[in-house]
């Protein structure tokens, strides 16, 4: 347990992180996936060369430390940073990993003078304090999963049954688990863990259930991505017939219960998990407006599939907004404006709205709502977590 000298010497060194916090992060990475390769498969490539997992983690660690008082106050991002452990396997032993390097972080990118002993302290306990919450909680996930109908433990041998090609760049790939037995049913919205072996280097991503879970199957959809190691594998290598291992469903990203009118809105591969939410919503009578940007018809996957759910389905609505469009395929041309959203959501402005797609799409899509007047909205976003760090 910190003491209060020690959260405050937490507190005084957000303005420290706050200016350099990104290098930290940055000298972080690259100290642990080069001493320690047993935690290399845990980790996004793509993501460390873009940049996006040190600002990520600078920014989570911010965050924990402003409410080291009240973590209360992190609200669902504990749950978010829980979730996406269980689906890539992060386990007990990795966090004495995570630990020394970012505590080696700190005292070499901070310097001796301001890392003093003192203040390497005071993150150690945080950190430990840190790590016990995420340890208990992911554990307690972990057995609820293997308890659970069809559910399981650590990796489970899966066959590609069937492959589809749903746009230019988007293929789906239909695994059924070897041992015939059911699966775990997924909530809509969720993704699963997979661990694959390319080239002799492990490799874990995690991809979003783009169809509801018949207790026997799971679909996923993935874009192919320029330079993506695991994308290209599954794009060109993966064939029917072939193995992989997959870890159980995870993710409180997921389809609340509600009477109120849903609004879908996805852009790009965004598009995947809004699929399983659609097909659980049409099972009820809740209106739904489904909205989707792509840049052209070629490369906009699922659309003959929405098309017949809403000739088939009157309370749906759908819409389509291309950046281009040489076909005349969609409703509007270019960006998703605020006039078209205002004119494409319902009339009542209470509703649940979800929206996915890349990070500035999203963040448009929440300022245009809050200014039709929409409530918060729900988004999903990529979180890669605090201290733990592990994503």
């Amino acid at each position: 347990m910190l003491n209060a000298e020690q959260r405050a010497i937490i507190k005084a060194t957000v303005p420290l992180l706050e200016s350099g916090g990104e290098a930290l992060t940055t000298h972080f990475y690259k100290m642990m996936l080069s001493e320690y390769p047993e935690v290399r498969p845990l980790f996004n490539q793509a993501h460390q060369a873009s940049g996006d997992q040190p600002r990520a983690l600078a920014n989570g660690v911010l965050m924990y430390a402003r409410h080291i008082d009240q973590l209360e106050q992190l609200g669902g991002l504990v749950g978010q940073i829980i979730n996406k452990h269980v689906a890539l396997q992060i386990l007990p032993e990795h966090y004495p990993i995570v630990g020394k390097c970012l505590l080696r972080a700190i005292e070499e990118v901070l310097g001796k003078e301001i890392a003093t002993p003192e203040v390497i302290a005071a993150w150690a306990g945080a950190y430990g304090q840190l790590a016990d919450i995420l340890i208990g909680a992911e554990e307690n996930l972990y057995q609820q999963k293997e308890q659970a109908v069809g559910g399981w433990r650590g990796t489970r041998e899966f066959r590609l049954v069937r492959r589809e090609q749903e746009s230019r760049e988007i293929v789906s790939f239909y695994l059924a688990p070897v041992d015939g037995k059911p699966v775990l049913k997924a909530e809509p919205g969720q993704y699963i863990g997979l661990k694959l072996d390319i080239d002799g280097a492990e490799q874990r991503r995690n991809y979003s259930l783009s169809a509801l879970c018949d207790g026997e199957q799971y679909r996923i959809s993935v874009k192919r991505e320029a330079g993506g190691k695991v994308s290209n594998y599954l794009h060109d290598e993966l064939m029917v017939g072939d193995t992989l291992q997959l870890f159980p469903p995870a993710g409180d990203f997921t389809l609340a219960a509600s009477d109120k009118p849903l609004v879908l809105i996805s852009g790009g591969v965004g598009i995947t998990p809004t699929l399983a939410m659609l097909e659980a919503a049409l099972k009820t009578e809740r209106p739904v407006h489904f909205i989707h940007c792509a840049r052209d018809g070629a490369v906009h996957a699922f659309r003959d599939w929405v098309d017949d759910l809403a000739a088939r389905h009157p309370q749906l609505k759908r819409f389509y907004c291309y950046a281009e469009d040489p076909a005349n395929q969609a409703d509007a041309v270019g960006l998703l404006s605020q006039d078209l959203l205002a004119e494409w959501l319902p009339r009542e402005r209470d509703v649940d709205a979800y929206f996915l797609g890349p990070k500035g799409f999203m963040a448009a899509i929440k300022r245009q709502l809050k200014a039709i007047g929409v409530p918060q909205g729900q988004s999903r976003y990529e979180f890669f977590g605090p201290a733990a760090a592990l994503e």
